[in-house]
């Protein structure tokens, strides 16, 4: 059975000649930059750029990062025939863990949640805005009104970057080209659950990452499923119907940006 795509947490691609799709970037100010200088010499009217999430985490260089993906925005969109529709960011495991971070005064548990989050990446990206991980456990001793003051000073420190805010609520679940094209490619942070529909992934998007290897099928109707980051940070890998394009940036490896043609080949691979 065909599974549909209905939900507005998706966006469709539509018939794009190229897609250059972007793998988790971890605070890798300097690596995204130069990838951002070498895609600017190739991008062309028809194609698309994806980023599929975590650009903050573990590095404390998270502001500069964001800084700079707004910034090549306006550039892209300054070169003849790009439209803004070309350019589409999804949410990852680390912006997933921001938004629960500012929804903490509502967990059952938030001192275990935001260590487990500290942890995990988040506490970097913390300093990165000027904030105190050290202040957020007092708050989690301090309850409900400790840490509702300090999830709202989360906030005023993003909102002194401007767009911050802004980019951090346009972020997607999903994309993908069109369904009805030669070769329908879907894009996504870490993984999915092969057994649902598109509409019933919910979280597994961003913790379904280990899920990922045991695709060995098409996941009807896409032909490929294009991934951007590996929890457990084995590489690159692509067969017929995967690819997995995160080479561990910030941990260690290199920043890489595919290039996917209308048939689903790779025929350009940057590298920072």
């Amino acid at each position: 059975m065909c599974r549909t795509v209905k939900d507005n947490r998706f966006t469709s691609l539509g018939s794009p000649k190229r897609v250059w799709a972007i793998p988790a970037i971890h605070g890798e100010i300097d690596r995204l930059a130069a990838i951002h200088d070498a895609l600017l010499d190739q991008i062309a009217p028809g194609d698309r750029i994806i980023y599929l999430g975590n650009y903050i985490g573990y590095g404390d260089r998270a502001v500069e990062c964001i800084d700079e993906i707004l910034a090549f925005r306006r550039l892209v969109l300054a070169q003849p025939a790009m439209m803004a529709h070309d350019i589409v960011y999804l949410r990852g495991t680390q912006e997933e863990m921001w938004q629960k971070l500012l929804q903490l005064p509502f967990a059952p548990n938030p001192a275990d949640i935001l260590l487990w989050m500290l942890g995990n990446g988040l506490s970097g990206t913390l300093y990165a805005y000027g904030l105190s991980p050290h202040d957020g456990i007092e708050a989690c001793r301090m309850g409900v009104m400790g840490l509702t003051k300090w999830t709202a000073k989360i906030r005023e420190a993003v909102r002194q970057h401007p767009g911050h805010e802004i980019f951090g609520t346009q972020l997607l679940r999903a994309a993908h080209t069109d369904t009805m094209s030669e070769y329908p490619m879907l894009f996504v942070h870490a993984g999915l659950d092969s057994q649902k529909n598109l509409n019933d992934q919910h979280d597994n998007f961003w913790w379904a990452g280990r899920q990922f290897e045991a695709i060995d099928a098409p996941y009807d109707p896409f032909c490929k499923v294009v991934r951007g980051y590996d929890p457990d940070h084995r590489g690159l890998k692509m067969n017929c119907v995967t690819a997995t394009i995160d080479d561990g940036c910030g941990f260690g490896g290199p920043l890489v940006c595919a290039g996917f043609d209308r048939a689903g080949e790779t025929f350009e691979m940057l590298e920072a």
